[in-house]
């Protein structure tokens, strides 16, 4: 009887040990990637937003700014303000500024949260209703970015079917609209704030998801080069609108005139 029991035991821990072996590593077995949101179906998976932003740098060039438009975070939201996808233009994402993830996804969040099916709204459009002794002024204040939504270079997370929020209200966000509706909004940046603006609305035109006024319903309007405008927004270093040059920012100048040596 002490044999056999002997047995059963030793043949009980010999199954066990087994089962343990055969449990995968956790620490080492990637995480599972989230199913899209409702509403993320038909705008631009991640692999697919990287296609087109590095397809939008070859499109009526020259894109202007710092580095043409080749470094670019680009970042989708469905019509919720949920995000779908986000990625670099380039494989190694450690060559794009860091800071411009959290700034494409809050682009992405206010195109989609001030447009709507009959009226497109370019962040860069609601640059002056923004400033100091405008009507909208503080607006950028109202919903905050949450950081926590941020994902490393190369790593997991970064809100994917989240709202992230945040509010920015210079060039490259764009609404993006499906058979005249609107179904979300497209954020890049990475450049400055005008080139920003020229991948987006190129990458918006090379998906199809143009609003029904076409492509250019909601371009950016310059102060300066334009008419007087509500709409206005400051001209960047090196800046080109649809591949034509409109001009260069402004050098810092100082208030008063300083002290001779």
């Amino acid at each position: 009887m002490k044999r056999t029991l002997s047995f059963v035991v030793t043949a009980a821990a010999v199954l066990a040990l087994a089962a343990l072996t055969a449990l995968p590593d956790l620490a080492s077995t990637p995480t599972a990637e989230k199913s899209a949101a409702p509403g993320c179906e038909n705008l631009p998976s991640e692999s697919q937003l990287r296609q087109l932003l590095v397809q939008a740098q070859n499109v009526n060039k020259p894109i202007g700014g710092l580095f043409q438009g080749t470094r670019m975070w680009g970042a989708v939201v469905n019509r919720n303000g949920q995000v779908c996808s986000f990625n670099t233009s380039t494989n190694d994402e450690t060559q794009v500024w860091p800071g411009s993830q959290a700034i494409a996804k809050s682009k992405a969040y206010t195109a989609n949260a001030f447009s709507l099916d009959d009226l497109a709204l370019s962040t860069a459009r609601l640059y002056t209703f923004t400033q100091p002794g405008h009507s909208l002024w503080s607006l950028g204040q109202s919903n905050l970015f949450n950081s926590q939504f941020l994902a490393p270079p190369s790593g997991q997370g970064g809100g994917q079917n989240d709202i992230v929020g945040g509010l920015i209200f210079f060039g490259g966000g764009v609404p993006l609209y499906r058979n005249g509706k609107i179904v979300g909004a497209l954020g890049v940046s990475g450049d400055t704030s005008c080139a920003d603006h020229e991948i987006a609305k190129r990458v918006r035109d090379l998906a199809n998801l143009n609003p029904p006024g076409g492509a250019l319903a909601d371009d950016i309007v310059y102060s300066g080069p334009d008419q007087p405008s509500v709409f206005a927004h400051p001209v960047c270093l090196n800046t080109y609108r649809n591949g034509t040059k409109i001009g260069d920012e402004s050098p810092a100048t100082y208030p008063f005139t300083p002290p001779a040596p």
